[in-house]
């Protein structure tokens, strides 16, 4: 085996530690929040979800199988994609498994969970196409196409205390929802235990973390006192008398605000916000639940940013 080989070998191995340690510690964490209620019902459902009451539901490998995957994202490993062999089913539901005891595709009836399943991976498909109108199958069949920004516009380093530039270390967009800046590196890499900050590269070498990644980023608000994507779309969240009068309401729509801001929200009905709900409605149709059960608050035209000009990925359609 030569120098190169060797080397690449070990930064696998390596990335699949990190991977492997992220899921061990997440776990753990997971535990120790679930046990805070000890009058809870709590089910168990074997390695993919236990001690939770969300685990009283079926997990998502039962909703949602892998037939299904290949399905939605059948053009990810033709010749002229860019993430070839990168992304897969297994690498899905091994990063699920630590989001399934906190609701993640867990919460609400089997209605609820195929929903859910379906806008966390619209958002996916529609940041990660690389198809358009005219290719075979739109472009919706070419989701997860990539896993990390072709051409990056810019540095993506900004001045911040907490999680300052690493130096060598580039901070363009990768993952399934495409990470964005140093401080979501950072920040994204404290939620799970993975210095991504120095190693933002990670999210682009191992398909599991880069799902864990984007999950993290669904179950959790950019903000204390905001709704995370989660909340916001499976109705834990309760707006204020400020968000109703912004217009910020529980939905798609929020999920869309929460995740872009004033990029993609509060700017009329623009082709960045459709291409997005285009990709959650068709996925509705493929899983079997159709696109009439898209849910009230599809769109956020009208919502006021939660957090103007600081959205927490770029607009990018694709990585």
């Amino acid at each position: 085996m030569g120098m190169r080989a060797k080397v690449m070998t070990l930064l696998v191995i390596v990335v699949a530690a990190a991977a492997v340690v992220a899921l061990l510690v997440l776990r753990a964490a997971t535990d120790e929040v679930k046990g805070k209620d000890k009058n809870e019902k709590i089910c168990n459902a074997g390695w993919e979800c236990s001690g939770s009451k969300y685990c009283c539901n079926q997990t998502i490998s039962k909703l949602f199988q892998v037939y299904q995957f290949e399905e939605l994202f059948k053009k990810r490993n033709s010749p002229i994609a860019h993430a070839v062999g990168f992304w897969d089913y297994h690498s899905f539901i091994t990063a699920a498994s630590v989001f399934e005891p906190l609701g993640f595709g867990t919460t609400g009836g089997k209605m609820m969970q195929m929903k859910e399943i379906a806008a966390f991976f619209g958002h996916i498909g529609a940041k990660t196409t690389c198809g358009d109108m005219v290719v075979d199958g739109g472009p919706w069949a070419w989701g997860l196409c990539y896993n990390h920004e072709m051409s990056p516009k810019q540095d993506y380093c900004a001045k911040d205390v907490k999680y300052p530039c690493v130096d060598g270390a580039e901070y363009y967009g990768r993952g399934a929802i495409p990470v964005y800046w140093n401080y979501n590196y950072g920040r994204i890499g404290d939620g799970l235990k993975v210095d991504l900050l120095h190693h933002p590269e990670y999210l682009e070498q191992n398909a599991t973390l880069a799902f864990m990644a984007s999950m993290w980023e669904w179950m959790n608000p950019v903000k204390e006192k905001q709704p995370s994507p989660h909340d916001a779309f499976v109705g834990n969240w309760k707006p204020t008398k400020n968000d109703t009068a912004e217009k910020r309401l529980p939905g798609f729509g929020a999920t869309m605000n929460i995740l872009y801001g004033d990029i993609v929200c509060g700017n009329g009905y623009i082709d960045a916000m459709n291409n997005i709900i285009s990709f959650y409605q068709t996925y509705l149709d493929e899983m079997g639940v159709g696109r009439e059960h898209s849910g009230d608050n599809l769109d956020c035209a009208e919502q006021k940013p939660f957090n103007p000009s600081a959205p927490s990925t770029t607009p990018s359609s694709s990585s």
